[in-house]
């Protein structure tokens, strides 16, 4: 059987900003976090990832809001707003794979995300992903946030279309972050790199969309079509020759989004 691989990114790709709406729901000003708090860290030449996830830590430690915990995480994760279709994308995606090869294809989803994994793994599409990587925290006793356990920024994120290749999937290999590394003859690859498609809509997608794009995968970049400040910056991956589409993130069916997945899963199953 032949697998292919369609790869997300999560925030801004399939929902609505998650970490910052859950950063609302707790009183503070989403605007002056971001524009403020973490980017007095990014002046003192800090990545990104880790930066928000300290400044998290810190909001929780201060008298400024509640405490953030796991369950918190859990509790938004219901509360999420998906773009529009994503909720029958995989079942019409399955079919569609289903009923137009010829050979025994199999279509599976995965995540890879630089945000919080707990909102992530316990949202109503969950279920549908072979697996999901994201940045993660440490909890104590209490459930609280207290340290940074996994972060995923820029070319972290390539690590994992390695291990989807390689079929380093699933809990087998959660504790095992060093096995990405051994050599596996191409011939042996689960998934090769031209079978997968990868959309997502940031500066953290780059180094997977030009991994994809190196080995003749697919890449499409999406973005809010309300927001012409969002439009501008993936169209610069259009114009930097990073992705090989750009459409607004509605998943309908007949949307140009769907489509262009349509046609990019017909280019694999052609081969």
């Amino acid at each position: 059987m032949k697998n292919i691989a369609l790869i997300f990114d999560f925030d801004e790709t399939l929902v609505e900003e998650s970490t910052s709406a859950l950063i609302e729901s707790l009183g503070v000003n989403v605007n002056n976090f971001w524009a403020e708090k973490v980017q007095s860290l990014l002046d003192r030449d800090w990545d990104p990832v880790p930066a928000y996830m300290y400044k998290m830590i810190e909001l929780s430690l201060s008298s400024e809001t509640s405490t953030i915990t796991k369950n918190k995480f859990i509790e938004h994760s219901k509360n999420l707003k998906f773009k529009p279709g994503v909720t029958q994308l995989f079942k019409n995606l399955k079919e569609y794979v289903s009923t137009n090869s010829e050979n025994s294809l199999n279509l599976e989803f995965y995540i890879i995300s630089s945000g919080i994994g707990e909102i992530i793994k316990n949202s109503s599409i969950a279920k549908h992903f072979t697996d999901i990587w994201a940045s993660d925290f440490e909890y104590n006793n209490e459930g609280e946030i207290i340290f940074p356990k996994k972060v995923l920024s820029f070319t972290d994120k390539t690590r994992y279309i390695f291990q989807i290749s390689k079929g380093m999937i699933g809990e087998k290999f959660r504790n095992k972050p060093y096995v990405v590394n051994e050599k596996i003859d191409n011939k042996e690859m689960r998934i090769r790199i031209e079978d997968m498609i990868y959309i997502g809509d940031g500066l953290t997608d780059i180094p997977c969309f030009s991994l994809l794009k190196k080995y003749n995968g697919a890449t499409i970049a999406v973005y809010d079509a309300q927001n012409m400040k969002a439009y501008g910056k993936a169209w610069k991956f259009v114009k930097d020759e990073r992705v090989n589409n750009l459409n607004s993130a509605n998943y309908t069916v007949g949307s140009d989004l769907y489509n262009s997945i349509i046609m990019a899963l017909n280019e694999i199953i052609k081969r």
